[in-house]
């Protein structure tokens, strides 16, 4: 019988995207014939993945999961939002956000993770998926937030099944007050940040290259309106402040009652349960940002199909 090495496996992997422990059984069944192993997976229905890799996924869903001072969010990408309703697409992505509070938030070591109840890793059974649905998937992105004391709450708007949907928020809060009234401040600036959209925490944590940017861009608006210099600037500070207002967390006006700042709502729960509360990150997971879609106009390839007939 012919030697199973680890470079015929990788071989048939690449031809085929199928698992590495289908790879070897496939090897095995066929006495190390790399073709005849490509046969065989595609016989078994697990060379399927590797056709569909060059297709954009977009759609699927963003999973979240928390464990009390721990919360984890990731993005599991598909095709088609029909996806997103199978309920073997929906465990999964379920799984890797349970996964994904071991691994520390590194997506490359939740793709490595052992896959709870099998032998493979969670890219394996994603590989596995890949066949058994038809779409190319993706297991694009996985962060996590933890506190030493306090709690990590986590949201999820429109939710099409508990912790899925298409927008994740994950919100840490360090204090030692009460558990159940710093859960409830969390989700509440949780729902806010999914409308808000924030960029940083405060005024800190906002990228000195975007604030310098945005000064620019400020001043030479300010400069056409023919004022002079001293005015600029001032006219530059007050719209930077409005900036701040706009992108840090802890600036913005409260969506739940349009008029406070989010950093009174936590200083006023703090006095309410006698204990110092600290916002100390938060993550914001829309699915699909970022993923370049194609882009195809429906009634062109309408036109362009009738006049290719006759």
């Amino acid at each position: 019988m012919a030697e199973i090495t680890a470079s015929l496996v990788k071989d048939l992997r690449e031809k085929t995207g199928a698992g590495m422990m289908d790879c070897k059984k496939a090897l095995n069944e066929t006495q190390g014939d790399l073709e005849g192993a490509v046969d065989w997976l595609r016989k078994k229905g697990l060379a399927a993945a590797a056709k569909k890799s060059g297709r954009v996924a977009a759609e699927g869903l963003v999973a979240v999961a928390t464990a009390g001072t721990k919360g984890a969010v990731v993005e599991v990408n598909a095709e088609t939002d029909f996806v997103a309703r199978n309920d073997k697409f929906q465990a999964f992505a379920a799984k890797c956000a349970e996964l994904a509070l071991a691994t520390g938030g590194d997506v490359e070591a939740l793709k490595a993770a052992a896959y709870p109840g099998t032998s493979h890793t969670a890219q394996d059974e994603l590989t596995s998926l890949i066949a058994t649905v038809g779409e190319n998937m993706n297991l694009r992105r996985s962060v996590t937030l933890s506190v030493s004391a306090g709690v990590v709450v986590s949201y999820v708007h429109s939710a099409i099944a508990p912790g899925l949907g298409k927008i994740g928020v994950l919100v840490a809060l360090e204090s030692t007050g009460d558990a159940a009234k710093l859960a409830e401040l969390g989700k509440q600036i949780a729902m806010h940040i999914a409308a808000a959209r924030p960029d940083a925490l405060d005024i800190a944590d906002v990228d000195s290259s975007s604030l310098e940017r945005e000064r620019n861009v400020l001043a030479e608006q300010a400069r056409a309106s023919g004022k002079p210099e001293n005015i600029i600037e001032k006219m530059v500070e007050g719209r930077v402040r409005k900036f701040y207002e706009e992108v840090c967390l802890l600036e913005q006006t409260y969506v739940i009652d349009g008029e406070t700042k989010v950093r009174k709502v936590v200083e006023n729960t703090a006095k309410d349960i006698g204990a110092p509360v600290k916002v100390t990150g938060f993550t914001r997971f829309a699915l699909g940002e970022g993923i370049e879609k194609a882009q195809s106009d429906f009634a062109a390839e309408v036109a362009a199909a009738a006049g290719g007939q006759g």
